[in-house]
């Protein structure tokens, strides 16, 4: 067996209700905190916390990150976290609130710049010391930002990440009961997004035997239980289930990596207000289709996940067929938009293809696909799949 390293948070607590243990949680961890969440000051989540931490003896300091994190918002909060004196972050919401709390909390350890810590477009200085103690508590069962050490950011039209395993939380809270009252379009898109991280992540030429056996655990969730996660609000076993595939998602991912799907995703965010989900869900497809072509692992992982959505055994090229068959179906049945509708056209593939090949997550596909492949990948996620069955 190779050599190989992993990594993760102090603290996972899953379930129900597990949101009501945070004041005992805290409790070690100072007397203010710098809440950076996503929603209204009045979202359910927020409100959950206040309510938690009531008559409490910790002060704390609300902020509201608006969209995908950038450079400047993340100073921004640094410097408003010190002027409130806070010794430690909550981040609540999407990955964009937790990533945000991520960065604020590396930052609030190693002080500077978050560009001077930023890969590809910034300075790429190593994280050294330790982040203030930041807790992570998702809402939308997708990112698995609770679970990985790096922070997307965007610096001006690019999007890139802090990394360190100083970054990863003190404490997860995942509690599926905060999913309650969320978009289903954001449900949907952000379980795209878990589905996409688990497959590429048990793909990846980075996979290991551990981030191996998290994936397929949680490709075994998500398969059966994204549909009905945004349909039927009453079913808390399945918000449970994604709530459990996005953690593991995470924790896959960021020992492992991704791939071409997430290659361009990078790129393709920082240029088109592209809901994230919605990206990874146009391009899957198209991108397992590639990866197949070529013999190898990756091939034969794909077979057995087609075998686990079809619930039988199949010969190869009928189970990878019937994965991509079930992906589109799901991209169908929750209303995911083509890229085209957010105004991505021909002439811009070009470019997005130069710079998703730039992307750190491409190194880490299965196989090398040429530029040729590439743009076909992007013309099928612009086109959608109106044919899906």
């Amino acid at each position: 067996m190779e050599w190989f390293e992993f990594n993760t948070q102090s603290r996972i607590l899953f379930g129900r209700g597990q949101i009501n243990r945070l004041a005992e949680l805290i409790a070690p961890l100072g007397s203010c905190a710098l809440v950076v969440h996503a929603g209204e000051r009045h979202s359910l989540a927020a409100q959950r916390i206040a309510v938690v931490l009531e008559n409490k003896p910790i002060k704390l300091h609300f902020v509201r990150q608006r969209g995908e994190p950038k450079v400047s918002d993340v100073d921004s909060l640094a410097q408003e976290a010190r002027a409130h004196q806070c010794e430690f972050v909550i981040g609540v919401g999407g990955g964009s609130a937790i990533d945000a709390a991520k960065a604020v909390a590396g930052l609030l350890g190693n002080g500077g710049s978050a560009l001077d810590y930023l890969e590809v477009v910034g300075k790429g200085q190593k994280i050294t010391l330790p982040a203030v103690p930041w807790i992570a508590i998702p809402t939308t069962a997708g990112t698995g930002a609770e679970a990985t050490k790096n922070a997307v950011l965007t610096a001006g039209t690019f999007k890139a990440s802090m990394r360190s395993e100083h970054l990863l939380p003190r404490i997860a809270i995942i509690d599926s009961s905060l999913t309650a009252g969320i978009d289903p379009a954001v449900l949907a898109a952000s379980g795209m997004d878990a589905l996409c991280q688990l497959i590429e992540a048990h793909t990846s030429n980075g996979a290991n035997p551990i981030t191996q056996a998290l994936s397929w655990a949680g490709l075994r969730a998500a398969l059966f239980n994204l549909r009905t996660s945004c349909f039927d609000p009453r079913d808390i076993e399945a918000r449970d289930s994604m709530s459990f595939a996005a953690l593991l998602s995470g924790m896959a991912l960021t020992q492992a990596g991704l791939g071409a799907v997430h290659g361009f995703a990078a790129p393709l965010g920082a240029h088109f207000p592209i809901p994230h989900g919605v990206i990874c869900a146009n391009l899957l497809p198209a991108v397992i289709s590639a990866n197949a072509e070529a013999p190898g692992r990756a091939a034969s992982q794909y077979v057995n996940i087609g075998q686990w959505a079809a619930k039988r055994s199949l010969p190869d090229e009928e189970a990878i067929a019937r994965l991509i068959s079930f992906i589109k179906g799901l991209l169908r049945d929750l209303k995911i938009p083509p890229l085209s509708h957010y105004g991505i056209s021909e002439n811009d593939i070009p470019k997005m293809v130069e710079l998703a090949r730039q992307s750190s997550s491409m190194k880490y596909n299965p196989i090398k696909l040429s530029d040729e492949a590439l743009t076909a990948i992007l013309r099928a996620g612009m086109a959608g799949y109106p044919d899906a069955k």
